[in-house]
């Protein structure tokens, strides 16, 4: 059972989302503004939000920025917004997962199930060690060089899953999948800009790689200098 809080406003949606998520076992809490949602999330601590984007009093956009200031709760974004650009925006800003309406309470379960096991802690999961770059999957941290560098969860997903493959070329459709969890190839940008930032905290850039080497046309790969 997971404690979750509905961003929604409205009720023909909120109301029986409510009811379908509580017969799956979760416990749930909803609210119909943008700022309620933001103070039950401090307040209430729940384990995962579902975020409207159409909110009466601020859009869902800045709400999710509101909550990544100060938490890394998981979020599932579900709105009726399906452009991509808005897609990769929303992801790009920290959203980490995208649910487009109308959808089923099934898919929505379905989905948060995956956020949240992609969100426990892999105790089993061994330390990786990519030259002097150490991956600990257990208390999700990075080394390099023996100094810890801050990732966002985000970010410490797509390096641990390129860790978990180094050597080998990743193409951004298998990121996209495994890290997004989206079984689909549009939102290249998405991984190009968490790569970006993920080589600036690295100490590199695209064109002085030193462990993300850029493989034109098909992927990336992570490797020791």
């Amino acid at each position: 059972m997971a404690r979750l809080l509905l961003i929604e406003d409205d009720a023909t949606i909120r109301t029986p989302l409510m009811r379908a998520l509580k017969e799956r076992g979760h416990a749930v809490a909803s609210v119909a503004t943008a700022m309620e949602g933001v103070q039950a999330a401090l307040t209430d601590r729940p384990d995962l939000v579902v975020l409207d984007l159409g909110l009466p009093d601020l859009d869902g956009r800045e709400v999710l920025r509101m909550l990544r200031a100060v938490s890394q709760v998981p979020v599932i974004v579900a709105t009726a917004r399906d452009d991509e650009t808005e897609i990769v925006r929303v992801l790009d800003a920290g959203a980490d997962d995208y649910l487009v309406k109308p959808f089923t309470a099934a898919q929505l379960e379905s989905r948060i199930r995956a956020v949240l096991r992609r969100g426990a802690t892999p105790n089993a999961d061994p330390t990786i060690t990519v030259g002097d770059l150490v991956i600990d999957p257990a208390g999700r941290q990075v080394r390099l060089d023996g100094t810890t560098i801050e990732l966002t969860p985000r970010e410490f997903d797509l390096l641990h899953h390129l860790a978990t493959r180094a050597g080998q070329v990743v193409t951004k459709r298998e990121l996209m999948t495994e890290v997004w969890q989206i079984p689909y190839g549009g939102a290249d940008k998405t991984v190009d800009v968490h790569l970006s930032w993920l080589r600036r905290k690295l100490g590199e850039s695209a064109t002085e790689p030193r462990y993300l080497h850029t493989v034109r046309g098909v992927g990336v790969r992570l490797g020791a200098p």
